[in-house]
Order: structure tokens, then sequence, then C-alpha cells
């Protein structure tokens, strides 16, 4: 792995930290001003544009939606310039299980996200207690299959 991507790939995973803490002002930190976070269809407001509208849309996930979020894969481009994720949300106030994809841009510099495009793995059944891909063996493939322990946070 070259030291861009390595770099990409370290922001990600601060970035997620900064999500599972609710740490509004470390999230807005992790993007440019002006970055935009796309979603499919169905999500109110969306897409969240600005560092802080972004910090506070997760904030609010997390307090209303109990969300915990854990990186199941991480590649990042050589530069370092774009990386993409596959994620699973976990919202454990409401009882939901959410899996997806992202794909990140980032600053010249690799030190702000730019851009981030989510892509989920199934429409949200609000019927289906996770919501997966049909028959993907997730525990197989070393998934994690519960949220994760945040200190401070239940």
């Amino acid at each position: 792995m070259t030291a861009a991507a390595a770099k990409a790939e370290a922001l990600i995973r601060h970035y997620f930290d900064m999500c599972n803490a609710a740490d509004l002002q470390g999230l807005v930190d992790c993007f440019t001003p002006d970055a935009v976070h796309y979603f499919p269809p169905g999500l109110p407001g969306a897409p969240w544009r600005g560092a802080k509208a972004i910090a506070e849309g997760w904030v609010c996930c997390v307090e209303t939606l109990g969300s915990k979020w854990t990186i199941e894969k991480v590649l990042c481009t050589a530069d370092g310039r774009e990386g993409v994720i596959e994620w699973t949300h976990w919202k454990t106030a409401i009882g939901e299980v959410l899996r997806g994809d992202e794909w990140y841009v980032f600053n010249d510099d690799i030190s702000r996200i730019v851009e981030i495009r989510a892509y989920y793995a199934s429409p949200v059944d609000k019927s289906a207690p996770v919501n997966k891909l049909h028959e993907f063996d997730y525990e197989k493939r070393g998934y994690h299959l519960a949220p994760p322990l945040v200190k401070g946070r239940a």
C-alpha cells in the first residue's frame, strides 16, 4: 500500500471513529467546508451539504437511532485521492441493521473528505431486523455481527 492510500484509509477510519463518538467538531474537521454526502433516494434532507450539516446529521443519528458503524472492507487508490468502503450501520435504538458501500473523494493533500456517495446493499425494509444482501454469508466472510462498543456509550 502506498503512503497516500494509507493516509486516505486512516482518514476514513478516523471519520468513522468520530461518527461512533458523536464528536461534532471531530466530524466537521474530517470534511472540506463545502463537502457533500449523497444518499440513495428516500432520506429526508439528502444530500447533506457542508461539513457542519454532515456532522450534525450523524450526531443526530447517534442520539435518536443509537447509530454505530463498523467498516468491513476498505480500498483506496494508490494516489489516495479516492477510496471505497463496505460498512454496516447499526441502529441499536430501533433494532435495524443496514449494510452498504461508500465512495470517497479527498482533497489534494488527503486531509479532508470532499464527497461521499453512499449505496445501500438493498432497499431499506423496515420490517426486516437486518437489511443485507440476500444469501450473502456475512459471518463466514468475517463481518461484524454486533455493533462496536464505544467508550462512554452503550
